[in-house]
């Protein structure tokens, strides 16, 4: 069987493991943060560590993700991979990730099951005035270690497709849009559904490529943005 994290991040770990993976930018806060392969891999093994340990999610747990497109979504996505767990974008869940203004809807999708908020913020700052019994992940996060023994037997991956469905969907998407590990890509698409998790996200680690996030883009800096950060594509809705 397929882990889905590991077919992705590997072959980037072997051929490019300390280049740019994800340049976040929020232009309203004026945020601009870069992870490498290595970087991406350690947040997204202690996120599947946590999952594992705090929140006993594992093959067969459906985990909602209720998050913006965001540099910490994608090592959260990749976590839940990791360990082999289902990432859901509709219907009910067992666990659910979400930010605070989601909470409630959260606390409705998994009724009665585990629940933990991202702050988002980039220094790692708490999520404020969270109720008891719900899980801070900012906190919870960095007492987990960087490295992970990936489930090797993995439920669905995403949405009820398999590890192996949404790997050829995602490698289809790339070859679609002509993508290559030499493509430093510009996105503002949002990652809501599946079918935007595997084009805006997953095609770009697919084909070996990096990916330029932008949210909140402000339309006068994008000609700038595209020559400091040597964008080659950028991706539409298309």
């Amino acid at each position: 069987m397929t882990n889905l994290t590991d077919a992705l991040l590997t072959p980037i770990l072997s051929a490019d493991p300390k280049g740019p993976r994800i340049t976040y930018y929020d232009d309203a806060v004026g945020e601009r943060i870069e992870l490498s392969a290595v970087t991406l891999a350690n947040w997204a093994a202690k996120t599947a560590n946590l999952l594992r340990d705090e929140l006993s999610a594992g093959p067969g747990t459906r985990a909602a993700m209720l998050l913006p497109a965001h540099w910490q979504t994608a090592a959260v996505l990749l976590g839940a991979w990791w360990i082999g767990a289902e990432v859901v974008c509709s219907g009910d869940a067992d666990i659910a990730l979400c930010t605070a203004d989601r909470l409630a809807e959260a606390d409705e999708i998994v009724a009665g099951g585990e629940v933990a908020v991202l702050s988002l913020d980039p220094f790692g700052k708490a999520a404020p005035n969270l109720p008891i019994g719900v899980t801070d992940y900012a906190t919870a996060v960095r007492v987990h270690g960087d490295q992970v023994v990936p489930e090797r037997h993995p439920g669905p991956a995403l949405d009820g497709r398999s590890a192996d469905e949404v790997l050829d969907a995602a490698q289809r998407r790339a070859a679609t849009l002509g993508l290559t590990s030499a493509d430093r890509v510009m996105s503002a698409q949002t990652w809501s559904t599946d079918t935007e998790i595997v084009d805006n996200l997953l095609a770009v680690f697919a084909a070996g490529a990096s990916l330029v996030l932008l949210a909140n883009p402000d339309p006068a800096l994008l000609d700038r943005r595209r020559a400091t950060e040597k964008v080659t594509r950028t991706l539409d809705s298309s």
